[in-house]
């Protein structure tokens, strides 16, 4: 399983100008996103070793947008509590946590603290976690990570 999020990862912001991303500015409830041109293209190639879950706070409006803008599938996607789970914890660990179960997972974000490496660590199945620059969100880099460790766990498993 990936765990998808969207800013940050396909939603890019705080790049110069002078430095912008190939992508193009949308309106999404009434606010700018500066969609990746190159991000659904990663997502769709590791579609072949995962199975992909939006994990981000848009939750069901990504696939709202998402599917039209980019030419992304529907995926199922991550509800939160806007409570406050774990004391000082990433705010998507709980809603992670009892979705993944005892599942590998990869987890695709630009927002990771030390709970959320801390609680990866500590999880009995395979868990990446790979961190994004806002700025360029997810590059032929990080799809390669994740296609590599995918692969990886996959040979593990076999043998």
């Amino acid at each position: 399983m990936l765990l998808v999020d969207i800013d940050g990862v396909i939603s890019l912001f705080s790049f110069d100008d002078g430095a912008r991303p190939t992508g193009s500015f949308h309106w999404i409830d009434g606010m700018p996103h500066f969609l990746s041109a190159t991000a659904a293209e990663h997502l769709l190639a590791l579609r072949e070793q995962f199975e992909l879950v939006w994990a981000s706070g848009w939750e069901e409006r990504a696939n709202e947008y998402l599917p039209h803008l980019l030419g992304l599938p529907r995926l199922e996607h991550l509800g939160f509590e806007r409570a406050v789970g774990r004391a000082n914890a990433h705010w998507k660990l709980d809603a992670i946590e009892t979705h993944a179960a005892e599942r590998p997972l990869a987890w695709i974000d630009d927002a990771f603290n030390d709970a959320c490496h801390q609680w990866a660590s500590e999880r009995a199945a395979p868990t990446l976690l790979v961190q994004t620059s806002p700025a360029s969100g997810i590059t032929r880099h990080e799809a390669d990570t994740l296609r590599d460790w995918a692969l990886a766990l996959r040979e593990t498993s076999i043998h």
